[in-house]
């Protein structure tokens, strides 16, 4: 499956409704999921690459509306890596010692060191998105802060850290059954947040903000738009996406000191 069609191209004006939430890819869902399963150990080995060389590191930035299944991906996607070698950063409301930085103090000590996985479930978007819905900033600083961050993903992939970013694309239909289904099941109660509800009467407004960030997508830090409202496709595609992007990143493993050959173990 080329994965092209979901890149969003850089220098263009992205719009979200140029894309769909309810693609299956011609499979079925089984066959879908068989593919998965058959390419999550193979991305575990890549990613051990990554780990025992040392010198590259991958930032995968997961965007998505509320309900849009960036848990779901970190627990069936990456839940197949080694631990060791996986770091994953939610990023809430900033604390008072957090605003009294400027707005990317917070996640640039967060950016995955050399061998490892970074996952930003949120991310440093979540500083333009919530102030262009509600206002908080006029265009231009809006302007300048996608400019900021337009820099920040440079000087990270100056300093080997390779960027991935991907939004989860779900639709209002699907958002609302899953929303629903936390009401309705006791055991996700504690997943269902009031506030959710909020963002939901502001669909279109933050749709336009989502378009907006959408612009920073790059050669070097490009967005892909994932259909999200069949789980197993948005798994499949994330597991795709993730293993090419190591696979292009081509970690080795480390030349050894010595030679095997010559230990003996008594």
């Amino acid at each position: 499956m080329t994965l092209e069609p979901y890149r969003v191209p850089p220098g263009v004006a992205a719009r979200l409704a140029d894309w769909t939430t309810d693609e299956n890819g011609g499979l079925s869902k089984e066959a879908g999921q068989d593919q998965t399963a058959a390419l999550l150990p193979v991305l575990a080995e890549w990613q051990e690459r990554l780990y025992a060389e040392s010198k590259q590191a991958l930032l995968i930035v997961l965007q998505a509306r509320d309900a849009g299944g960036k848990d779901g991906t970190v627990k069936h996607v990456f839940g197949a890596l080694n631990p060791n070698g996986v770091r994953v950063t939610s990023f809430k409301v900033p604390t008072p010692e957090e605003q009294a930085h400027d707005f990317l103090w917070r996640v640039h000590a967060q950016v995955p060191r050399r061998g490892m996985v970074g996952i930003f479930n949120r991310s440093h978007y979540e500083d333009v998105l919530v102030p262009m819905v509600e206002g908080d900033l006029d265009p231009g600083a809006i302007a300048r802060r996608l400019d900021h961050i337009r820099a920040f993903e440079n000087l990270l992939g100056d300093h080997g850290v390779r960027v991935l970013k991907l939004y989860l694309h779900v639709s209002p239909e699907e958002q609302k059954a899953r929303l629903q289904a936390r009401l309705d099941d006791p055991s996700k109660h504690w997943k269902f947040n009031p506030a959710d509800l909020q963002a939901r009467a502001a669909w279109d407004s933050y749709t336009r903000a989502f378009d907006t960030i959408l612009s920073t997508s790059t050669e070097a830090a490009p967005w892909y738009v994932i259909p999200a409202d069949r789980k197993w496709f948005r798994n499949l595609l994330v597991t795709q996406l993730v293993l090419a992007t190591l696979q292009e990143m081509n970690p080795s493993f480390p030349a050894l000191p010595f030679d095997p050959n010559g230990v003996t173990i008594e």
